[in-house]
């Protein structure tokens, strides 16, 4: 397994899946995320998502009636240094753009890219090679890595 190459300061997009991985202590990537991590807590970094993780971590902590889990991702998500931007009506129109452009990329992704883009992030980390598809979008996959 390779391992994460971050810009060394600067804004970093997160979408729900790495989230998850990290609160769910999934292995291998909660082991390759923990740079990440420690860069943001020591301010070198900061993390952006969208407030559409909200909805993708908590339905199944939600539906499970699970409040430890449905707590573990409140917590992650307003970790300091996390800043989880609302859905505009500027991201709303952008994401609309790129479903057209791209036509593969499903409604949530292109909400997140558009959210990464619109914020400029310096990368997207994310385990969906969705991703690759969108110009001008820089994005780590975790594919890549962990194969």
């Amino acid at each position: 397994m390779g391992s994460l190459s971050l810009p060394a300061t600067g804004t970093v997009y997160v979408d729900a899946q790495l989230f998850i991985y990290e609160v769910r202590d999934r292995q291998p990537y909660q082991a390759l995320f923990e740079p990440l991590w420690r860069a943001l807590d020591a301010g070198h970094l900061s993390v952006v998502t969208s407030a559409l993780t909200w909805l993708e971590v908590l339905v199944h902590p939600l539906r499970d009636e699970d409040a430890d889990l449905q707590r573990a991702f409140g917590d992650a998500l307003t970790r300091a240094g996390v800043r989880v931007e609302p859905i505009t009506l500027d991201i709303l129109r952008a994401a609309a753009r790129l479903r057209a452009d791209v036509p593969s990329l499903r409604t949530p992704d292109a909400i997140h890219a558009a959210t990464a883009q619109l914020t400029r992030c310096d990368v997207l980390i994310s385990h969906d090679p969705a991703f690759r598809s969108v110009p001008g979008l820089n994005h780590l996959y975790l594919g890549d890595i962990t194969t």
